[in-house]
């Protein structure tokens, strides 16, 4: 007989902040969350630990909470035989990027959930992902799995645990010999890797399901201003024009779900996470300004649109995630049938909607498991708006606005829908990621709605999410602030106080980004081999501590941490920030030259250290206009390898010039705005001359 009061008695979750934790508080599993508390309880029964790693949109989570963990009999095994752990694979990153290690290690393969079965003392034997509750196709389940291990627990104490000093021996890093400093080859390299995989077709990379891979974009829009090599250019273009076009684009609700589960861009994995949103900004940005192609500058706008409605807390942080999952369905939140549209529309509007979006009467989303029709519909573009409105022999103002109305009525529509969950906790690193993204927008499109809210997130984090020993902490929900700040969360965060500078041109956020780099040199620098360790020296130590400088979903913050300090050097005259940057590169110099596109952000770095590089100094005249303008005409352009610094009118005794004693002697030339180009450590005449300005930045067209 079931206990039914049992299955509504919360465990030791409900106390937690995590959404992903919480989803988890009234499982029949006896969940505990990381802590002390578990371990102890585990040494002292004699168990060995359950540990599940997820997130909260995670869709197969989703999965084995229902199948396994909401089961009773499943449950009531599992709390026989383990201390049972949940974590949160976004709250603790650090956890995570340990037993993925050991997973990838055990199994050849990683994902989430994360199951890892462990001593109490956190040392692992059993590694795997998803696991069904039924044995099939031959995955073990968990009705079958549970009851072997505590046989083997019992019987086989021994050659458990010798397994598990075999699996810590294989994760623990052997630095390897830090290498030459990388050159320019390796870029030529990484290009012709990427160029190998591209999918001409479609876009993207490889041939089958797609990520978007920002970071992969802003590195060819490098390349393509280093080399003048089209091919990098159209690489980086048929990319963007396809995902847009694509269903792994929200054409109704507008932002991106996280990837394609086809090599078309058609079917996405429907959750959106903030990062994928940031980048993403970041890379049509560019391409706007690289191009000046209006599409470009309209996608990142509207990113920009959804995360600011729905993305954006009240005190100015921004949200972390929307579920894949509504009403127990993934995706039924955005599909639509063809009745539904027609119900909402004009027959006109229907009719239109219909062609332009694909929608097909037995629907054109097929149920995962069946591959059976389901009369739903992914709304997506075959073609681009031009094309469109040349076959239907409509002007291209007439269809955007026709679409833009309809688009709307179904955006109303979709409002009343049961939503996906969203995670509502606000994370300093991906935060760090946004601001910069914002900061990046300000400036192309001369908005300053963007860089409000840029200003308002980073006074929210340095305010409540900063001790005042100087550390940043990982999370905040709910009014509580929680986790030693980890690498990703210094690095984004001084990367988007830089951006936030040169938007803003406020020094405290250049002073806050040269602070937070002292403490990141201090607290996480790896003394004997060099590169930035992922946990600091006080952080809890959980089995290894390790470095990280793959460039994954986003990059890691060794990446962004070497464009960093080349950029903080060179606005404060640091030469120790350079040799700190070039330093990491030798560090993990074996690795990345053994496959360059798969740290495409550290790429991004060291074209910038490869150089030319600009600092441009603009010493604002007497006449405000003249400053905004030659700033305007600065920031329209691709200019990626430079750095901003700005002087008001030396009546107003500029502060930045404490941080940057050499900008003290840099004057407005007869009152006028002057720009001061400087290169190698050499300036050029300072010119009132835009166009002069331009040239000394090689902005020439290719």
């Amino acid at each position: 007989m079931v206990d039914v009061s049992r299955e509504r008695r919360p465990n030791k979750l409900i106390f937690e902040k995590s959404p992903y934790l919480l989803q988890h508080s009234y499982n029949p599993v006896d969940w505990y969350p990381w802590g002390e508390e578990a371990f102890e309880r585990a040494k002292k029964e004699d168990r060995p630990i359950f540990l599940s790693i997820g997130y909260s949109t995670c869709h197969w989570c989703h999965v084995m909470e229902r199948e396994s963990f909401e089961d009773t009999e499943v449950a009531e095994l599992m709390n026989e035989t383990f201390v049972c752990i949940k974590v949160d694979r976004e709250e603790r990153p650090d956890i995570d990027d340990v037993y993925m290690v050991v997973c990838q290690a055990m199994t050849g393969t990683g994902g989430w959930p994360l199951t890892i079965i462990m001593t109490p003392d956190k040392k692992p034997f059993f590694a795997g992902t998803y696991i069904p509750k039924e044995s099939r196709f031959g995955l073990t389940g968990m009705k079958e799995l549970v009851p072997r291990i505590k046989k083997l627990w019992e019987k086989r104490r021994n050659e458990l645990e010798d397994s598990a000093e075999q699996v810590i021996s294989s994760i623990k890093e052997t630095p390897e010999t830090p290498g030459q400093e990388l050159g320019e080859k390796i870029l030529h390299r990484c290009y012709d890797n990427l160029f190998e995989i591209f999918d001409e077709q479609n876009g993207g990379f490889g041939y089958g399901r797609k990520f978007p891979v920002p970071h992969n974009l802003s590195f060819l829009l490098r390349y393509w201003r280093r080399t003048g090599d089209e091919w990098a250019l159209r690489m980086v273009e048929k990319t963007l024009e396809k995902m847009r076009l694509g269903g792994v684009y929200d054409q109704v609700g507008l932002g991106f779900h996280r990837y394609s589960t086809d090599p078309k861009w058609l079917v996405p994995h429907f959750e959106k996470m903030l990062y994928d949103q940031a980048m993403l900004v970041i890379a049509y940005t560019e391409a706007y300004q690289a191009t000046g192609k209006g599409e470009y500058a309209q996608t990142a706008k509207e990113i920009l649109t959804y995360v600011l409605r729905d993305m954006t807390a009240p005190e100015g942080g921004f949200y972390s995630a929307e579920d894949a999952d509504s009403e127990g369905e993934e995706g039924k939140f955005y599909l639509w049938t063809e009745e539904e549209i027609r119900k909402i529309l004009s027959a006109e509007e229907a009719e239109t909607i219909i062609k332009v979006y694909s929608i097909q009467r037995e629907g054109n989303f097929e149920e995962e498991a069946t591959r059976k029709k389901t009369e739903k519909n992914i709304l997506y573009l075959k073609k681009a708006l031009p094309e469109i409105a040349s076959d239907l022999k409509t002007p291209l103002r007439e269809i955007q606005e026709s679409l833009e109305e309809a688009r709307r009525k179904l955006f109303v529509a979709r409002e009343k829908r049961v939503h996906p969950s969203k995670d509502d906790k606000i994370l300093t690193d991906w935060n760090g990621l946004m601001i910069a993204a914002l900061a990046k927008a300000a400036q192309a499109f001369d908005e300053s709605k963007y860089l409000d809210a840029a200003g308002k997130a980073a006074n929210f984090i340095l305010a409540k999410m900063r001790d005042s020993e100087g550390w940043l902490y990982h999370r905040y929900r709910e009014d509580e602030t929680a986790i030693l700040g980890f690498l990703d969360d210094y690095a984004f965060f001084i990367y988007g106080l830089i951006e936030l500078y040169e938007a803003s041109f406020e020094t405290k956020y250049l002073l806050e980004a040269v602070a937070l780099t002292e403490y990141l040199l201090e607290h996480f620098w790896d003394e004997k081999n060099g590169g930035f360790y992922f946990a600091s020296d006080d952080a809890e130590n959980v089995l290894v501590r390790r470095k990280e400088i793959y460039d994954g979903a986003y990059p890691s913050g060794n990446s962004i941490a070497i464009l960093n300090l080349l950029r903080l050097g060179r606005m404060t005259a640091k030469l120790e920030y350079e040799e700190k940057a070039a330093q990491i590169t030798r560090t993990f110099s074996q690795a990345v030259s053994r496959t360059p596109e798969g740290y495409t952000q550290l790429m991004v770095a060291l074209d910038f250290a490869i150089g030319p590089s600009y600092e441009v100094v603009i010493a604002g005249g007497s006449q405000a206009d003249d400053a905004k303008t030659m700033l305007k005409a600065l920031r329209e352009k691709f200019i990626p390898n430079k750095v901003v610094l700005f002087l008001p009118s030396e009546a107003e005794s500029p502060e930045i010039t404490r941080l940057a004693e050499f900008t003290k002697y840099q004057k407005s030339i007869d009152g006028k705005a002057t720009a001061y180009v400087c290169q190698n450590y050499s300036c050029k005449f300072p010119t009132t001359d835009i166009e002069k300005m331009l040239e000394s930045l090689n902005t020439q067209k290719r």
